[in-house]
């Protein structure tokens, strides 16, 4: 092989192996910041990971809200249709949040099944529902419905 050549090909190489080394890098670091969507369907069923950051949603069942009387931890259950999640969270709720809304927490998993909210999203008028939120009820629903209070676990 012509000198000139070889070394054309050698510095190919290397900006191949560093593009790839690059490309690498990035989607180790997006996979670790990215943030999941769960129902309380796939959080039932264990697909959801434990202590990592993700997102849940639901409906908030009604007459589940209860609130700690010496600090801001409020407690509640979120439900797709089919099952339920309990979530706590602890701060100031936002202001449109009610039971019987769609909402959508950020937070963790913990090993009792119990999510650990670190932010609460609610709907932000009648007719707004989130997106996953919406789609999760809709599968539920076509899945085969069950009581919801029969579902919880």
């Amino acid at each position: 092989m012509h000198p000139q050549r070889k070394q054309k090909l050698f510095i190919i190489l290397f900006m191949l192996g560093g593009i790839a080394l690059a490309v690498t890098l990035m989607l180790v670091a997006l996979k670790e910041n990215i943030n999941l969507f769960y129902t309380p369907t796939q959080i039932a069923a264990g697909e959801a990971p434990v202590n990592r950051t993700i997102r849940a949603g639901g409906m908030v069942v009604e007459g589940s809200v209860s609130r700690a009387k010496d600090g801001l931890t409020v407690q509640f259950d979120v439900t797709d249709g089919k099952d339920i999640v309990t979530i706590q969270y602890e701060g100031i709720l936002p202001d449109l949040f009610r039971e019987g809304q769609g909402i959508v927490a950020l937070g963790k998993l913990n090993e009792n099944k119990v999510f650990i909210a670190s932010e609460v999203l609610a709907k932000h008028d009648e007719n707004y529902m989130p997106p996953e939120v919406a789609d999760a009820l809709e599968k539920a629903h076509n899945d085969g419905t069950q009581d919801v209070k029969s579902a919880r676990y």
